[in-house]
């Protein structure tokens, strides 16, 4: 038997990247589109606008498949993961009946509305893509969380009648469900036309985006967690039970059937708010980073690598997207004197991305009676020695990062590994396919700095500020 190929695509709020690996999970060749700006006419409206999650897709495919050394017909599948908690509605035909709602827009956070007559399905950015590879109406199960009539046990459609009347949604307007790794239909020919990947290769349902990527990153040990850097930042653990109830953290499906992850609370914009301070920077920040050989991110974790941890007492507050249900927060940057110069306020974001995230696993392990061992960070902030340097720092355990840290398009081509057979269990793909390529020790006295600066003064800051946000939020909105 030849050398085989699976397809992992991670169809993300920001980009969506078609990755081609091998079975020992080395990535041969890639391609990535970025999607175009969120459409907000106006306010509680986020959609992805024209068909731009697909078109996306058919662009990084065709980059990806031009690249590729191999024979297609190696190719043995193609895993799909796509972003989670957004909302596609479709026409009987299976296309768009109107733009997909990013999981931002609000509708998304209320039960379905029945106000388009055209609408004749209601799903998710996976079984719109499903659709769109297969011509099937089917998805997985594992990226139903939200607003929608699922029994989260048995991972299927709810048979109460009070729970479908409550979600709007009636049963023949719903895909039909799939566990993670099965199949899920094969690309049709219009499909292979529009992407350039061969007809009849198989699609195989994963999960939702944190889910696969926690896969992809090899996330099974009772003691780890998974730091997520991404649009939204989460923290993550495998859990093997379902509980409800739960203050510190909530549980969401895994991407092996019936398993769970357990998530802390997050950041909402969170490595965005990192792309939005280098880009206010301007050109000419850019240009001379690249005139020096360099990304405006990476000149900026040189220039921050000699600001002291702590940031000369420059602190920052990621309240850049407000939750629903405090639409006053903001956020802030507080302790501002003649010392700090740009490289203070960079590292004072991923300082504050840290001790955020520590600050949540924390109250999600003592609530699972869990003590970690290390950190696992994945995302393209991962790429950062100096943002793996302060994990670690802030956490108090080594902080270990992936060969391939975009960990979706890695967790999707197990997902393929497992359905079709190369591996027998995930557990075995996993070994096999998930590297660790370096891990960070924590440096002492910068924990203790972090640890003091955090339980004596930056968990308070928002409980002084909030009630000043609260004041100028009818002023300003």
């Amino acid at each position: 038997m030849g050398k085989k190929y699976i397809i992992g695509i991670d169809g993300g709020s920001q980009s969506s990247k078609v990755v081609i690996f091998d079975l020992e999970g080395t990535i041969i060749c890639e391609g990535k589109k970025n999607l175009q700006p969120l459409n907000m006419p106006e306010p509680g409206i986020v959609e992805h606008p024209d068909d731009d999650l697909w078109d996306s897709i058919v662009s990084a495919s065709k980059v990806a498949m031009e690249q590729f050394p191999g024979d297609k017909n190696d190719i043995i599948g193609i895993g799909l993961c796509t972003i989670r908690f957004c909302r596609a509605l479709l026409k009987e035909d299976g296309s768009l009946a109107q733009p997909v709602m990013s999981w931002m827009d609000a509708r998304v956070s209320r039960p379905y509305e029945h106000t388009n007559p055209s609408v004749k399905y209601v799903t998710t950015s996976s079984g719109y893509i499903t659709h769109r590879f297969t011509g099937n109406f089917n998805d997985t199960a594992a990226n139903y969380q939200g607003m929608w009539p699922i029994d989260t046990d048995t991972w299927e459609w709810s048979k109460d009648e009070e729970v479908i009347r409550t979600y709007q949604i009636p049963r023949e307007m719903l895909f039909h469900l799939q566990m993670p790794g099965t199949i899920l239909g094969y690309v049709t020919e219009k499909a292979a036309k529009a992407t350039s990947i061969p007809v009849g290769v198989p699609v195989v349902a994963t999960a939702n985006d944190k889910a696969v990527e926690a896969l992809g990153a090899g996330l099974l040990a009772k003691n780890t967690a998974l730091v997520s850097l991404g649009t939204y930042i989460a923290s993550m653990m495998h859990g093997l039970e379902n509980p409800k109830g739960t203050q510190y953290f909530w549980t969401n499906f895994a991407s092996m059937p019936n398993k769970y992850l357990y998530e802390s609370n997050g950041i909402r914009r969170g490595m965005w708010t990192v792309s939005w301070f280098k880009n206010l920077l301007g050109e000419e920040f850019a240009e001379k980073a690249e005139k020096a050989g360099l990304s405006a991110e990476e000149r900026l974790n040189r220039e921050a690598m000699d600001v002291p941890a702590g940031c000369e007492g420059l602190m920052t507050v990621l309240d850049w997207l407000a939750p629903t249900d405090k639409p006053y927060k903001k956020g802030m940057m507080i302790g501002f004197d003649a010392r700090h110069s740009r490289a203070h306020i960079y590292r004072s974001i991923l300082e504050a991305i840290a001790l955020t995230m520590k600050n949540h696993t924390d109250a999600m392990c003592s609530e699972l009676n869990v003590k970690l061992d290390k950190i696992t960070v994945s995302g393209g902030g991962s790429n950062s020695d100096l943002m793996m340097q302060i994990f670690a720092d802030v956490f108090g355990v080594p902080a270990e990062r992936n060969i391939v840290n975009g960990s979706a398009s890695l967790g999707s081509a197990i997902c393929v590994a497992v359905a079709v057979g190369p591996y027998e269990s995930y557990e075995a793909a996993i070994q096999k396919m998930v590297l660790v390529r370096d891990t960070f020790q924590p440096d002492k006295a910068n924990h203790m700095l972090y640890k003091r600066m955090n339980e004596e003064v930056y968990k308070l800051i928002t409980e002084h500020t909030d009630e000043l946000v609260k004041k100028s939020y009818p002023i300003f909105n």
